[in-house]
């Protein structure tokens, strides 16, 4: 006996449920708690999918007919009893037609002349895109797989059509989503991997990249026509919203290599404590403040037990996690003087999540996370007063742009100690950035906070 099973979904879970059309007419749910893994492209094209190895034929029962998705395989099944079967996987001929269908929402075609559409290499790419999602679409990417001329474009047009949210989630976002809710990805003892992972990637890479002051965090192009100018203009802005008066003390979480720690020491006269979780960063940090009122710590912000006048907070938070918002800002309260200020400088998200995006958290920032107004309005709640929220997420489009122009302009010298591969990646992580703020799917707040609420009001600065 021979039955024919359209797959449409693969859970990981025991017992998962499989949606399936039975000879391309009935639609049943299957049911069984042994599962075989098809590790690799030469059996389904598709990775890290499940499929049963055992077929329990009386489990089957009909179910509701559920939407077409995006990834789909033929699997004929060969009965040989009643609990066993063998499975065999054949592409269907309409996984670049489901691609192609999913792209043309963004107004993007597969090979075709607009500088934003994208050039496929590799036929397998719809396959491991359609199963994988973000993560095969970056990894493909990185693998040559596939090119665009102007992948900022690519990602907007992308973002902005809201194509993410027409595909399931694939089981290595889920995988991230139950660890994020199980285990506390941001704990003491994992405060430090980011560090190790990206922020010690080399000096060099950096130094190359950024401006002259070392800032890895939004410009504010507000008469600015430089990255240099717009870093500068940043710093200074955090300096007059935080009202810095010479001989204060300021605590800087997140320091990383002392750019606004140099900034305020030398141009408003302050004392200034700066912590960070990069060696790298302590290390280049302690060199470029030398001579000033300037102390850099190899530090985890939730040891940090001491009073300031100011404290600011400039791209870290995005590293804390959602179990930790509150943790973290029961801290800066704790370490405030009572007629302290807090300026929290964050890239934000417009929903609330727990989990990261699987590719951003294998290859670029592992552990992060985008807090949403919410989470961040529960976590301040009943510890302090909002006095100001800024929003020009649209200058973090132009700052990595400004980026991504440094390492084109400076890779000559960086690929001794960097591949290709690493090089794709880097490109694939700044552009789909860039797109991602265009679209305004990402936002970039500055967030000024008072302990007990300024007597008169504060006075906004822009």
């Amino acid at each position: 006996m021979n039955c024919y099973f359209r797959l449409y979904v693969v859970s990981q879970r025991e017992n998962s449920k499989i949606l399936s059309i039975i000879n391309g007419k009935l639609l049943y749910e299957l049911e069984h708690p042994r599962f075989m893994l098809l590790d690799g492209w030469k059996i389904v094209g598709a990775p890290d999918f499940f499929l049963p190895l055992m077929l329990g034929f009386n489990s089957l029962k009909p179910i509701r007919r559920t939407p077409d998705l995006s990834a789909r395989w033929l699997c004929r099944v060969q009965r040989k009893s009643q609990f066993e079967g063998r499975v065999e996987i054949m592409k269907t001929d309409k996984l670049e037609d489901a691609s192609q269908k999913l792209l043309s929402l963004a107004g993007i075609k597969i090979n075709g002349n607009n500088p934003w559409d994208i050039r496929v290499y590799n036929d397998k790419f719809h396959q491991r895109v359609l199963a994988q999602g973000s993560l095969g679409l970056g990894e493909s990417y990185m693998d040559g797989w596939w090119d665009c001329e102007t992948l900022d474009e690519f990602f907007f047009r992308v973002i902005r059509a809201q194509i993410q949210s027409k595909i399931r989630k694939n089981w290595a976002f889920l995988y991230q989503v139950i660890l994020a809710r199980a285990l506390n990805m941001q704990s003491r003892n994992r405060a430090f991997q980011i560090g190790e992972k990206h922020y010690d990637l080399g000096n060099e890479l950096f130094v190359n990249m950024l401006d002259k002051r070392m800032v890895y965090s939004c410009g504010y192009w507000k008469d600015a026509h430089t990255l240099d100018s717009a870093q500068e203009n940043k710093l200074e802005l955090i300096c007059r919203k935080l009202e810095l008066q010479p001989g204060m003390r300021i605590l800087d979480i997140g320091c990383g290599w002392g750019g606004f720690v140099k900034y305020a020491a030398e141009k408003h006269k302050v004392k200034v404590v700066g912590i960070t979780v990069s060696r790298e960063q302590v290390d280049f940090g302690r060199t470029l403040c030398t001579g000033l009122p300037v102390e850099i710590r190899f530090q985890d912000y939730r040891d940090v037990n001491e009073k300031f006048d100011r404290i600011v907070s400039v791209g870290m938070i995005e590293h804390v996690g959602y179990k930790n918002y509150r943790t973290y800002m029961e801290v800066v309260h704790r370490c405030l003087e009572d007629d302290g200020l807090f300026l929290l400088h964050t890239i934000g998200g417009n929903k609330s999540v727990t989990s990261v995006d699987p590719w951003m958290n294998r290859y670029i920032f592992p552990n992060g996370m985008l807090p949403s107004i919410k989470q961040l309005g529960q976590a301040i709640e009943g510890l302090f007063v909002m006095e100001d929220w800024h929003n020009f997420s649209a200058d973090y489009d132009r700052t990595l742009m400004g980026w991504y122009g440094n390492l084109e302009k400076h890779w000559d010298k960086l690929k001794s100690n960097y591949d290709e591969r690493f090089h794709r990646m880097w490109k694939y992580y700044l552009l789909s950035c860039a797109g991602a703020f265009r679209a305004r799917g990402n936002q970039l707040w500055q967030i000024l906070l008072s302990t007990n609420g300024l007597i008169g009001g504060y006075k906004s600065v822009r």
